[in-house]
């Protein structure tokens, strides 16, 4: 344990209230909850037994609650006290049952339990856990609570009876400044009263992490001339985009900087000021919000994965946004595809010239000749069909480019030096190295690629990728083909049989260029296709062409020159296709050239990409072309020649560090979390020899989202100093924080002077208002807001409604977002139903939230018309099926709590025993105890309701007037038109019932 982790606890221990503490992120969080637990617990073991003292004692001998805590984080901390064997972890689930989790309160006195809110609540408010047998609360995310949050429920239900420590931690500090005063207020609604901050640049923080540092080499990695002209591109539509969004005048221009558009949280900062004015915001500028969501993706990709995923990923996105998208009909975008193309693919004419969807022209007269040609060959139809054929292939050839990431190249020269250094044994070698080395990247499909490339090759692993994505785009159009059901051509003879028969359409006209380049793509995919049939059909053929193939390619050398020089007819795309297939898998030559050469890598790019900036497999096919290396690059590849390699995702927030013990690290996605990790892990282990190798690509996103994020954690923390020089947090006598209860206010002088003309201004005793509360429904925060106005919450299972009111009204509550999904299943018709069967007064609350608009839909998208896919429709046809349904409409939380107060006037109080028995059948399926007396027979019911002549207004007057349907059908029309009302629809009835039943029989 680090000295300053010493001092956060120290500082934390001296306020018997607790405090709340903001750290970096990345700092040891699951080390300081540790071991303030264990600090608190020895307190409470050397404290006096005696009742006055252990009440006084933050220790206080009970057990220890941990909320909020991830499961990486959970594990962090068992492990921590389960080392100790000193303090029993308990995990309590929702899923444990009621009984054990009472037990375990009782029995686990002085342990620590890992709790859910949900389950905590329920158990306070039922009692089964008692406050007095709570030490103290640990709260992992801080920046969470608010006063609608359950983690200030939980607080406020544990400190209503005793003065309980609440300790909270927070890792996120850019978190706990979004909003006005939101650590201030966080402070409040958890009543806490002390402020700590620990920043990186802390003295304590930075003496510590600067006393043995690591050996740190930062390496850049210049990037290739088509990523810096997508990256520029996607750079200039998010520009374009933020202007346009500040044209709006809605949103806070500060906020509107492409720095900040680099991260997540930008998506937040503008949905959170556009979202009280959502519904008046027109149709593009809600599209802008999204595609600055995109663009950001597309920025991040670019640097994450390889050329032919990131072309895939573009193509889902051409289909999936289509005309909607704002940034796709600029002139940027038309950039980002066409440079994403030629890091893949170029298609080339006969003459050698690249095909390019940049350069708007016809195809040449010679293709409208063969056209012709062959348009008029149809007689002759032998004699020129090879002729014809061959300058169809000759205008759709395809040239891989299949280019590698700069990276890649790195990180093999890397892997070679760290192997050559500890075959050396130049340093000094200690027992405690393991000599691993850990590769550290942003999620789990980078850390298999980079495997697959460190163990196939980087060409192997291009070329898989591009076959799957050639096969997709076959697969593709051969659905296209299904639908449309062209199917004219004799069989065994089309697109994916490698020939291209110039058809009615193309021959009326100048072949596209995106005709020509589907062509080229779709023929690729025969040739793969071809291949893999061959291959399922005979295995040995295949064993012997990867010898024939192995033979070739270190003779041939790469054979993208061939595919290249060679003219473009079948048999010869064919065997090319072979020969490629052959040598990926035995040679790969081009793959391990890279990882071999000890050439600068900025040298190596920069000339590469100067001498062909149109032609980017140019300097692909330069760079692998010579066949010298191929015997080194077997070696590279050779697992005995290289040091012993893990892969770690960040994205999964497990901490190996300790576990795995690198000697090397490897950063190839930069982060600042893992960063202070790995700082932290080095000032733990002062006397292991760490070196720490950080991958940037020069003058790239990456980089200015690294420092971006530096810049942005030590702002927060400035202006939380700021905060914490000027907070005021209200304290009584007792020592207690005043939170936002009400119950401390003082009563507005109008209550108490409207009620002088009664009994001479004796205030009445105040009724205990309770409110029965489903046990789903404390995931939301209603029950909380309820809590904070006064009224008593009862959590049971209901199986009829959300919250009962009184014996007479059921409330059903949706939010929006859940109102449109039991639409769409039709779960709220049968909620509904079932609750207007045993209540007298159903309701169906909306609830919308308070920071957003009051709205479903804008005043421009309501129509006249009744629509099945509208939700105002909808609502219409659910009031006008169950009448007596009330809804109500609530704009906020607190509203909500407001309309339940109003609707409980002079009303009873429900029963939690009849309450739960609603809905629930007894095993001989009889209801008990119907709250609704008419609930007699309900098929009975509504097939009288569905009589001629019956509505709502007279049925209940039928069913009051006979027993039974059959008493129905016996009555006179005198004593039906009595009951109904009208002699009309008696008569309607009464000759529907008199109604002889036809016969089949002539």
């Amino acid at each position: 344990m680090l000295p300053f982790e010493e001092q956060v606890v120290a500082d934390l221990l001296e306020d018997p209230n607790g405090g709340l503490v903001v750290l970096s992120s990345g700092l040891p969080l699951a080390s300081l909850a540790a071991t303030l637990l264990l600090h608190l617990h020895h307190q409470s073991s050397t404290s006096s037994p005696s009742p006055s003292t252990s009440s006084s004692t933050p220790g206080g001998g009970g057990c220890y609650l941990i909320l909020s805590a991830p499961d990486a984080l959970k594990d962090q901390i068992r492990r921590r006290l389960l080392d100790s064997q000193l303090l029993p972890v308990h995990d309590v689930g929702p899923d444990v049952p009621a009984a054990h989790r009472r037990a375990l309160y009782t029995s686990s006195s002085g342990a620590a339990l890992f709790l859910t809110p949900r389950v905590l609540a329920a158990d306070l408010l039922t009692a089964h856990l008692s406050p007095s047998r709570v030490a103290a609360l640990l709260l992992l995310a801080a920046h969470r609570a608010s006063d609608t949050s359950s983690d200030a429920f939980i607080a406020r239900l544990l400190r209503q009876r005793r003065l309980l420590p609440v300790y909270a931690f927070s890792d996120r500090p850019h978190a706990m400044v979004a909003g006005f005063a939101k650590a201030e207020r966080a402070m409040k609604s958890l009543y806490i009263r002390r402020l700590h901050l620990w920043p990186r640049f802390h003295v304590l923080t930075a003496a510590d992490l600067e006393r043995s540092p690591p050996e740190v080499i930062d390496v850049r990695v210049p990037m290739t001339l088509p990523m810096v002209g997508i990256q520029a591109a996607i750079l200039d539509a998010m520009d374009a985009c933020l202007k346009e969004l500040r044209r709006t005048n809605k949103v806070d221009v500060e906020d509107l900087t492409v720095d900040k558009g680099l991260f997540k949280s930008f998506d937040e900062i503008v949905r959170r000021q556009l979202d009280p004015l959502w519904h008046t915001l027109g149709k593009k500028t809600k599209q802008l919000v999204a595609d600055l969501r995109t663009l950001r993706k597309l920025l991040d990709y670019l640097l994450r994965y390889d050329a032919v995923t990131y072309l895939t990923y573009l193509d889902t996105l051409r289909v999936s946004e289509g005309v909607r998208s704002v940034w796709i009909l600029a002139d940027s975008s038309h950039k980002i595809f066409e440079l994403a193309k030629r890091r893949v693919y170029q298609v080339t004419r006969p003459d050698g010239t690249k095909v390019s969807t940049s350069i708007k022209r016809t195809p040449t007269k010679k293709r409208k000749v063969a056209d012709s040609s062959s348009k008029k060959g149809k007689e002759t139809e032998n004699e020129d069909s090879t002729t014809t054929k061959d300058d169809a292939q000759k205008v759709n050839a395809l040239e891989e480019v299949l280019e590698e990431a700069p990276k890649w190249k790195v990180l093999r020269e890397l892997l070679q030096e760290i192997a050559e250094e500890q075959r050396k044994g130049d340093a000094v070698v200690h027992e405690d190295e393991s000599g691993i080395v850990l590769v550290a990247c942003k999620d789990e499909r980078s850390c298999l690629q980079l495997q697959e490339c460190i163990s196939k090759g980087p060409q192997q692993v291009m070329r898989e990728e591009w076959e799957k994505y050639l096969l997709g785009k076959a697969e593709l159009h051969g659905l296209h083909k299904k639908k449309k059901r062209q199917s004219q051509q004799p069989k065994g003879f089309g697109v994916l049989d490698g020939e291209f028969p110039a058809g009615p359409s193309e021959d009326a006209g100048p072949v596209s260029i995106r005709n020509l380049e589907t062509n080229a793509l779709l023929a690729a995919a025969s040739g793969i296709s071809k291949l893999t049939k061959e291959a399922d059909v005979n295995d040995d053929s295949v064993a012997s062409c990867s010898k024939r193939g192995s033979v070739k390619g270190k003779g041939k050398g790469v054979p993208k020159k061939i595919v290249t020089k060679r003219q473009a007819s079948n048999r010869k795309k064919k065997s090319t296709t072979e020969n490629e297939n052959c040598q990926g898998t035995d040679v790969e030559a081009s793959g391990k050239t890279d990882g071999q050469s000890e050439i600068d890598v900025s040298k190596l790019s920069v000339k590469d990409d100067k001498q062909s900036e149109i032609d980017v497999s140019n300097v692909t096919a330069e760079d692998t072309s010579p066949a010298s290396t191929a015997d080194n690059a077997e070696d590279l590849t050779d697992p005995k020649l290289l040091p012993p390699v893990q892969f770690y995702a960040l994205d999964s927030d497990q901490h190996v560090l300790d576990t795995w013990k690198p000697s090397v690290i490897i950063v190839y996605h930069p982060d600042i979390t893992f960063v202070r990790e790995i700082e932290v892990y080095k000032a733990e282990n002062p006397s292991k020899k760490l070196k720490v190798y950080f991958l940037f690509y020069e003058e790239s996103s990456e980089v200015q989202k690294f420092e971006s994020s530096i810049r942005r954690e030590n702002e927060a923390f400035e202006s939380l100093i700021r905060q914490k020089s000027l907070m005021m947090i209200p304290v009584d006598q007792s020592g207690r924080c005043l939170g936002p209860t009400p119950a401390s206010e003082p009563e507005p002088i109008l209550s108490q002077n409207s009620l002088t003309r009664k009994a001479g201004g004796r205030r009445p005793t105040e009724k205990d208002m309770q409110v029965i509360v489903d046990m789903r429904e404390f995931m939301s925060s209603l029950p909380n807001v309820l809590h904070q106005k006064g009224i008593r919450i009862i959590p049971v299972t209901l199986e009829v409604g959300d919250y009962v009111l009184s014996p007479l009204i059921c409330v059903e509550r949706k939010s929006i977002s859940d109102l449109f999904q039991s639409f769409a299943s039709g779960r709220l018709y049968n909620q509904v139903e079932t609750m207007i069967r045993y209540y007298k007064i159903p309701v169906l609350l909306i609830e919308f939230s308070q920071d957003k608009s009051f709205s479903f839909q804008s005043a421009s998208e309501v129509g006249d018309d009744v629509s099945p896919t509208n939700i105002i429709s909808k609502l219409s046809l659910l009031v006008l099926h169950f009448p007596r349904l009330r809804i109500v409409w609530s704009r906020s939380l607190h509203a909500t709590a407001d309309i339940f107060i109003s609707l409980k006037t002079n009303q009873d109080e429900p029963d939690e025993t009849k309450a739960m028995r609603v809905g629930v059948p007894s095993e001989d399926g009889v209801m008990e105890d119907d709250v609704r007396a008419e609930n007699y027979n309900t098929s009975a019911i509504e097939f009288l309701r569905r009589l001629p002549g019956v509505t709502d207004s007279n049925y209940r007057a039928i069913m009051d007037g006979c027993n039974s349907l059959a008493d129905l059908a016996l009555l006179p029309v005198e004593r039906l038109a009595e009951l109904m009302g009208s002699q009309k629809g008696a008569r309607t009835l009464k000759e529907f019932l008199d109604a002889k039943c036809p016969s089949m029989i002539s």
